[in-house]
């Protein structure tokens, strides 16, 4: 089995070497540093679009492509995948370049490389890790990319999970992961504990011909009691300080200038001060760059990252609240991804918890290694971050609405099934359409869009008192996905025709029973529609 944690700026592989995790290293893609894991740079230049030759990873820093500003070249290109891109969508060599094919060609790169170096009965089986509050636009297109490459075998886990099963398996500790990357930000409660026994997975996508290699002996649990996100990460941080920069210097932002404040801002995690020198080949100007780490803390409070940060933590408090934990329950708080290696992070998570619980080994491997252990047999409780609806015409506002048919923390499988009845809407009606909404609650606007060449995410954030914002993605929103029964005979208004149960099963699809009550007849038994996140 091998995992692969995607992550915005960075991306690692791991496997098992004998009885132990170990990251892979692929050469060409992997950064060659003897003082850190070999982590493959979440960067792609394209060199011929239409042929789809890429640069991917370390090498495009290696042939000096990443310091140029230069529209063929990708970073933070995983925020965009599964959302509404506004703005201009660049095309290269006439084809037109979305995040989602960026994405694609980088995980072929990726996964073809991991193959070639472990040879085909290593690489069967993966798991690869995905953002707490990722839509399930985003894990269709990482289903179906993954599938494009023959993987057999394919399980999703939310990536503050895995850093959990890497840290605790064997106590019933409560852990809080902090997993603080270079897009998101995603808090979970974990409690690993002793299995009574049996065997179970985390979200199975894709099953093969062969089942998974596993230790058949007793599993471990690990059950998440609380989970927040937020689309924030380093990224926002790399953007905050060249726009600072460009204000201070009168520059016009770019995309060196802000890999430039990605260098500055990593080397102020262990220096005082830093600098990096901007040539503007227009104009021919030379300019330092420059910041001292007491200036990236007040940038940071000034862009109310502490608050938003505050805000996260809250809704995991209140959710362990509800289930009868305390703060003073957390016995650990676990920070991974590369932000977390910002002092005044780290500053932040001591004072909230004491320094004497916090804990930061391996920040960036854990998610990783932790994904490994769903190949020996770990059971993963969760439940759905998302709530789900059916849509409908709203009447009174003109408009489209959701109905709601699923909430929000509910454990999967569901205990018992959901039930909805319809009706025919128009005379002699042939079939009943339904369209299902994934809806996210939010306090913050999230907006990806192109300007410059590149790719952003800005947020609108709101008030911390205000009423969260709905965020809603139709997930099946497509003539041939709408149908969910043909009527026969042809469905008249005014009386009762279908009986619908909605179940969310152990792998986290929604299935529906759909009965019709005029002829008694079962027309769909136990179908999955979409798979839930």
């Amino acid at each position: 089995m091998l995992a692969i944690d995607f992550g915005t700026s960075n991306t690692v592989v791991a496997h098992w070497d004998g009885d132990r995790s170990r990251i892979l290293s692929l050469p060409g893609l992997s950064r060659q540093d003897p003082n850190n894991p070999p982590i493959v740079p979440s960067q792609l230049y394209v060199e011929d679009a239409k042929a789809g030759q890429v640069v991917v990873g370390q090498a495009a820093s290696d042939r000096g492509l990443d310091v140029k500003s230069d529209p063929r070249y990708f970073r933070n290109f995983k925020r965009g995948i599964g959302v509404d891109v506004r703005g201009f969508i660049p095309e290269l060599d006439g084809v037109e370049v979305t995040p989602e094919q960026v994405g694609t060609w980088f995980l072929q790169a990726i996964v073809r490389a991991v193959q070639a170096k472990l040879g085909p009965d290593e690489t069967d089986s993966w798991v690869f890790t995905v953002p707490v509050d990722s839509f399930e636009a985003y894990r269709q297109w990482l289903s179906h990319t993954v599938s494009s490459l023959g993987i057999e075998q394919l399980q999703l886990l939310d990536e503050p999970t895995a850093a959990a099963l890497e840290y605790s398996l064997l106590d019933s500790r409560k852990l809080l992961i902090v997993d603080f990357g270079g897009g998101t930000l995603d808090l979970a409660l974990v409690q690993p504990a002793k299995s009574t026994g049996g065997r179970a997975w985390g979200t199975i996508v894709k099953w093969g011909s062969s089942l998974l290699k596993t230790d058949q002996k007793q599993a471990t649990t690990a059950k998440v009691l609380a989970k927040a996100a937020q689309t924030l990460g380093g990224a926002d941080i790399d953007r905050w300080l060249a726009e600072a920069w460009c204000q201070m210097h009168n520059l016009q932002n770019n995309r060196l200038i802000t890999r430039l404040a990605e260098r500055v801002k990593m080397s102020l995690s262990t220096d005082t001060e830093a600098t990096e020198v901007f040539f503007d080949d227009e104009t021919f100007r030379s300019v330092e760059l420059s910041a001292q780490r007491s200036q990236l803390d007040s940038l940071l409070r000034h862009n109310k990252l502490f608050e938003r940060l505050e805000t996260a933590l809250d809704r995991v408090l209140l959710q362990a609240r509800q289930r009868g934990i305390s703060r003073a329950d957390i016995s650990a708080v676990v920070a991974v991804g590369g932000t977390c290696k910002i002092p005044a992070i780290r500053a932040w998570l001591d004072e909230q918890f004491g320094s004497e619980k916090v804990f930061d080994r391996e920040p960036l491997e854990a998610i990783a290694k932790g994904a490994l252990q769903l190949g020996r047999g770990i059971e993963v409780r969760d439940f759905l971050y998302h709530s789900y609806g059916i849509r409908y015409w709203n009447h009174q506002t003109n408009s489209h609405d959701w109905h709601p048919l699923i909430q929000a923390g509910l454990p999967y499988p569901l205990p018992d099934p959901v039930e909805l009845v319809l009706g025919a809407s128009v005379r002699d009606q042939p079939s009943v359409e339904l369209v299902i909404g994934e809806l996210g609650e939010s306090n913050e606007t999230v907006e990806v869009y192109f300007a410059d060449g590149q790719l952003l995410a800005r947020q609108r954030s709101n008030d911390r008192l205000q009423t969260h914002e709905k965020t809603i993605q139709a997930l099946n929103d497509e003539p041939e996905k709408r149908t969910i029964a043909q009527l026969n005979p042809l469905g008249q208004p005014g009386s009762d025709r279908l009986l619908l149960q909605f179940q969310v099963d152990e792998q986290r699809r929604l299935c529906v029973t759909v009965e019709d009550l005029l002829t008694a007849q079962i027309l769909q038994k136990n179908q999955p529609i979409i798979e839930l996140r």
